[in-house]
């Protein structure tokens, strides 16, 4: 029979006329499930909530919602924590394991069960296939029929473990107000009774998402809009408990360049891969910010200036592109922009880890010498470290396709009538090279490029490289002196 005085029967609406940001301390939240890598969307929604936290002084929470215990692994908690850090989003406090708090989860249902908010539930699993087979045949959207639902438990089958089910409201609707798409309104008749608790007595996602946003003190939910439906189900188990709810703000989901569902080739990779592809953190939290949230017209900006300007008004309502193109530009920006130092670092931490490099304080004063010349040209830290092989390179240093080509016989021949020039400059600076060999190239009639070119493609084994005289200074006379040789004629 019907539970008495059930305000979930009725209309209600759950959260004030007019979204306003509350007094009390802001608290956000990043809840992630440790089933795989912190994708770039899951990046995105913890910079969302790690900015409006910042941006109040407020905090920011860390859940792994850990439920699934057959698809949660350590690695995968291991990557999310590595992930964010990267990414510069540390947490405030300990991060809440969900698992662990199971007892909790199931001291609430007790509670509904209790205030007739929830009911146990003894359908088989060949009866739920059978309603769920029938709805279908007929067209209707598969629901639990509430068989159960105000049945006495004296006429359960014996032996058989029941679930616990939410009461929801069977009538009027649910109204969700969200600072993204407005009033989201469910009709009450569309939203069955859901799943609770299994039985084996585990809790289920939306009721455990509740109580431990609840007992957080989460103040605002900013996440992906595939919740939306959720925040139809836990906002009745909100209103049922007498809870106020989170404020929500479901952001549009990240489509690749070409208007599809994101995908690897878009870019729907981990956290770590960006790393490993040797994009910085700074730049990549610019770009995330801007993927659905804008400041006017600006497309640089600062964290600092994030944390100032982000708000949830200028969240967009419409699904954002990852465009790696634009990604790399916005990097290379940033990579012009650091410090020497800091790149050198980070660069030989990159190589040696991904790809074996074995260097000693000689090459990294050789690499930070040439920093300033490599770092112009590049987009990612990737690119400053394969740009900088010639300068670990062996004598005689390989010669790509194309630098081969350039260096024929009439290129062979010219080296070998720079080298005595270059042999006889005292010193060794940028300044007395860049006067040597304009010297012999108006010598020899010939355009400065059509010296420096095949020079470059001896020094480094490649047509590209930092300015030609950054190169033979960082090399050191020596070195530089022996690879023309080894290449002329």
């Amino acid at each position: 029979m019907p539970i008495p005085g059930n305000s979930l029967t009725r209309h209600y609406e759950l959260v004030p006329e007019k979204i306003m940001t509350p007094t009390k301390k802001i608290i956000t939240r990043f809840a992630p499930s440790p089933t795989g890598f912190l994708h770039i969307g899951g990046g995105r929604t913890a910079l969302f909530n790690w900015l409006f936290a910042r941006r109040h002084g407020g905090d920011f929470k860390l859940r792994i919602e850990d439920t699934d215990r057959e698809r949660s692994t350590d690695a995968a908690i291991s990557a999310i924590f590595e992930g964010l850090k990267w990414l510069g989003l540390e947490w405030d406090g300990e991060p809440v394991f969900q698992f662990a708090r199971q007892e909790r989860h199931r001291e609430v249902v007790e509670e509904l069960l209790a205030k007739g908010q929830a009911y146990y539930c003894y359908a088989s699993p060949g009866e739920l296939e059978e309603m769920r087979a029938l709805a279908r045949a007929e067209n209707r959207a598969v629901r639990y029929d509430g068989r159960w639902r105000d049945r006495d438990p004296s006429e359960a089958p014996a032996g058989v473990k029941p679930v616990v089910r939410f009461r929801a409201p069977q009538e009027g609707e649910t109204i969700v107000r969200d600072h993204v798409v407005g009033d989201v309104r469910f009709a009450n008749n569309q939203l069955d009774d859901l799943v609770l608790l299994r039985s084996d007595g585990t809790p289920t996602y939306n009721l455990s998402v509740v109580v431990d946003d609840h007992d957080m003190g989460i103040t605002h939910i900013i996440r992906g809009d595939d919740h939306l439906t959720n925040a139809g189900r836990q906002s009745q188990i909100y209103a049922a408990l007498g809870w106020t709810p989170a404020e929500f703000a479901h952001v549009p989901m990240i489509l690749g360049s070409d208007g599809a569902k994101l995908s690897k080739r878009h870019g729907a990779l981990g956290v770590d891969a960006y790393r490993d592809m040797g994009y910085l953190p700074e730049a990549m939290r610019n770009y995330l910010a801007r993927l659905g949230w804008s400041h006017g017209d600006d497309e640089i900006f600062s964290t600092q200036q994030a944390i100032e300007w982000f708000d949830l008004e200028h969240l967009g309502r419409s699904p954002s592109r990852f465009d790696f193109t634009k990604l790399e530009s916005l990097n290379g920006i940033y990579i012009r922009q650091s410090e020497d130092q800091r790149l050198t670092d980070e660069v030989i931490e990159l190589m040696t880890r991904l790809h074996g490099w074995n260097v000693d304080d000689a090459f990294a004063a050789k690499l930070f010498a040439a920093m300033p010349g490599l770092k112009e040209r590049a987009k990612t830290l990737i690119e400053i470290g394969m740009a900088a092989q010639f300068l670990r390179a062996q004598r005689p240093i390989p010669i790509d396709e194309t630098a081969s080509k350039l260096l024929d016989a009439q290129a062979r021949a010219l080296l070998g009538r720079l080298y005595p020039k270059l042999d006889a400059t005292e010193s060794w600076s940028a300044e007395t090279l860049d006067a040597a060999v304009r010297f012999f190239a108006e010598e020899e009639n010939l355009k400065l490029g059509k010296v420096a070119q095949p020079l470059r493609a001896a020094l480094t084994g490649s047509t590209v490289s930092p300015g030609i005289f950054d190169v033979l200074v960082t090399l050191g006379r020596a070195e530089s002196l022996d690879r023309i040789r080894d290449q002329a004629a």
